[in-house]
């Protein structure tokens, strides 16, 4: 064998090694997320053009070959997942902005500059709303938002103090944040129109949100809802009801009434004492038929009440017709109760309670009233506070 012979041999088998671990790299690339795979390439291209430029070396040949093929193979692999899990984010980005344009039919536009200042007092002073929360309410952009806040002067530390002698404060509920904190599917955009808040007397940032009436049902079916969950008889005809305001006093009062499609009429007077809130709900038949089994659902959320929050009714005391909820400490409760009530119980998951009542039945061209009652009390003794509320007389006009 001559001396090139010899040299060529060896240079062979030292491109045959190089094509050997570039085959092991790339395979190894199964563990290593691909780094080395990326490695074994590289030295498979290096040995590759060695073996062009030395004009032989099958075996050299076949192991490059086989490490390039190896190589490209586990890279691909490894990128399909992730590819995957772009198109997957993808289309919950997309379902994303669907729900969110489904959703953005539910703001209210203020007519007027007095009735964005309005609502902005009352979102940002009082319910401390930040500003995706105030986005949801009103459709205003961050920079419309800003502007108005700026141009009001509202600010959370400029809010107004109350005497303690004033009625308990009472106010419309704005939207924008959803007053539960669980069984959200039982109340996709819920309506403001029926909403309202009340603030508790020991703590100036909590409040609860009464629903009245989240719900009325007849002999018809499902009569009203105030927010989207089950059809009632206008969504099965593909009837949307008008969007309403509750109506303000100065005294701090509000009302509200809606006539519906058939001629049924409702409404719901709200107002606030000292020590209390009483409430007042009336339904008119204005149809051409009898109606019965009227039961109305009224319910009272305690999300934004501190150490009210809990889900659960193990805090809860349901007699009939007074529904109470108590503190973590049990020194505090929160009380309601409706003349004509039929079903006392709560919700753990939203959490809630409610004292439902039911109007007996409606003659055509008749209207009925209900009364309803709310109240804060600080002590142990539940069951002497429901005794003394009954006491005021809390089902007379």
């Amino acid at each position: 064998m001559s001396e090139t012979e010899g040299q060529s041999s060896e240079q062979k088998a030292k491109i045959c090694q190089l094509g050997i671990w570039a085959l092991l790299l790339s395979i190894l690339g199964i563990f290593t997320f691909g780094v080395t795979s990326v490695i074994g390439l590289i030295l498979a291209v290096i040995a590759d053009r060695k073996i062009c430029k030395s004009k032989g070396g099958l075996r050299g040949r076949v192991y490059t070959t086989l490490a390039v093929v190896t190589a490209i193979i586990i890279l691909v692999r490894m990128m399909i997942p992730y590819r995957l899990d772009e198109l997957k984010w993808g289309v919950e980005e997309e379902q994303n902005a669907e729900s969110q344009a489904e959703d953005s039919g539910n703001f209210r536009k203020s007519g007027s500059d007095e009735e964005l200042k309005y609502w902005l007092k009352n979102m940002v002073w009082f319910h401390r709303f930040n500003n995706e929360e105030i986005h949801a309410a009103t459709g205003l952009t961050n920079e419309e938002i800003f502007a108005a806040l700026k141009k009001f002067d509202i600010r959370p530390d400029n809010r107004p103090k109350r005497d303690d002698d004033e009625p308990l404060l009472v106010l419309p509920y704005p939207g924008g944040r959803h007053p539960r904190i669980g069984f959200l599917e039982g109340a996709i955009k819920p309506q403001r129109e029926t909403k309202f808040s009340v603030f508790t007397p020991w703590d100036k940032d909590s409040y609860v949100v009464v629903d009245v009436p989240e719900a009325i049902w007849s002999n018809l079916g499902l009569t009203y809802l105030a927010h989207t969950h089950i059809d009632t008889i206008w969504t099965k005809q593909g009837i949307e009801l008008p969007k309403l305001e509750w109506n303000r006093h100065p005294d701090g009062r509000l009302d509200i009434e809606r006539k519906l499609p058939d001629g049924i009429a409702f409404g719901v007077k709200v107002k606030p004492i000292k020590k209390a809130v009483r409430m007042e709900m009336w339904l008119k038949n204005g149809t051409n038929q009898k109606l019965t089994d009227l039961r109305v659902q009224i319910c009272v959320m305690t999300k934004m009440a501190a150490d009210f929050e809990r889900q659960t009714n193990d805090n809860k005391v349901f007699t009939n017709p007074y529904v109470a909820c108590r503190s973590n400490d049990g020194k505090r409760w929160i009380i309601t109760a409706w003349e004509g009530c039929h079903r006392p119980w709560g919700n753990a998951k939203c959490p809630c309670f409610h004292s439902d009542p039911k109007f007996t039945d409606l003659e055509p061209g008749q209207t009925k009233r209900l009364r309803g009652w709310l109240s804060f009390y600080e002590g142990t003794s539940i069951e002497d506070e429901f005794k003394r509320i009954e006491e005021t007389g809390w089902r007379n006009p």
